[in-house]
């Protein structure tokens, strides 16, 4: 529609622009508030089980938070010294290896492609994070999406801590709710849940028993048919080293995704693959 040279659609688009550049914006003004209040590795004494996990793991593996440390913070990190990307291989030789990081959140190009593109409209829907950690699922649900209600579940008294600051701080707290537990005595939060996001939830915070009788609760009490759920990795690879009587046949449907339509520059589509889309039956 033009109305007198001017273009009302097109600054519809625009303003449209402005509004997620914003929403981005506040994104990364809480990945800045978080790191200034985080060691460098993201990660609390409290973890011990995963950062003993971490230093057993055969390969040289550093835990860098996506949702904190873009590859240009990490680029300016390195250039100061401060990170690496690379280990000796012999000490002392120019034989150097790259490091494995590992992520247990979502970059912003991760949470914009499940908001923008994986989830449905959320509009009157509850969603809950399993393990929320920072909160990056539950502060980028509040901006990208129209779900009713954000729960974040989890066990860590310090991430719970840090992620009602940031909720008190952008004023979230209408429509997000931490609570500080574990999953596996919260069935009626997950009964009621439209969509369950779990992302790297147990594999370096339990034993494999402990992971089992999770994943057993987790297919006991989502169950509401229709309902969605989000997991990094599959489903698959999650319960391939666990024996648990999970029939995934009788529980989910796999929705394919179309990893493609994400538009950003610099999209890590390797990323973008490890997220997985079910419905439960």
């Amino acid at each position: 529609m033009i109305v007198q040279g001017f273009c009302l659609s097109c600054f519809i688009d625009d303003f449209d622009e402005l509004v997620v550049s914003n929403d981005d914006v506040v994104l990364r003004n809480i990945a800045e508030d978080l790191r200034n209040r985080l060691p460098i590795e993201a990660m609390f004494t409290s973890e011990h089980q995963a950062v003993q996990k971490i230093h057993q793991h055969p390969l040289p593996m550093i835990h860098v938070d996506a949702f904190l440390y873009d590859d240009d913070v990490v680029d300016s990190l390195c250039e100061e010294g401060k990170m690496s990307r690379s280990y000796c291989t012999e000490c002392g030789s120019y034989k150097t290896a790259s490091l494995e990081f590992i992520s247990h959140s979502f970059s912003l190009m991760e949470l914009k492609f499940l908001y923008q593109h994986v989830l449905p409209d959320l509009t009157g829907k509850v969603v809950v994070d399993v393990g929320s950690r920072l909160g990056a699922v539950l502060f980028a649900g509040y901006l990208y999406s129209s779900a009713s209600q954000l729960y974040g579940v989890e066990m860590n008294a310090d991430f719970c801590q840090l992620q009602e600051m940031m909720i008190t701080k952008y004023e979230f707290i209408d429509r997000i709710k931490v609570v500080h537990a574990d999953i596996c005595t919260q069935p009626s939060l997950l009964q009621k849940a439209d969509v369950v996001v779990m992302n790297n939830v147990f594999e370096y915070f339990l034993d494999r028993r402990e992971q089992a009788r999770a994943w057993e609760f987790i297919a006991c009490n989502v169950r509401k048919r229709g309902s969605l759920l989000v997991t990094v990795p599959s489903l698959e690879e999650s319960l391939s080293k666990l024996q648990t009587d999970v029939q995934l046949s009788q529980w989910v449907e796999e929705v394919q995704l179309n990893y493609d339509v994400c538009m950003e520059k610099d999209v890590d589509r390797e990323a973008l693959e490890q997220i997985h889309l079910y419905k439960i039956l």
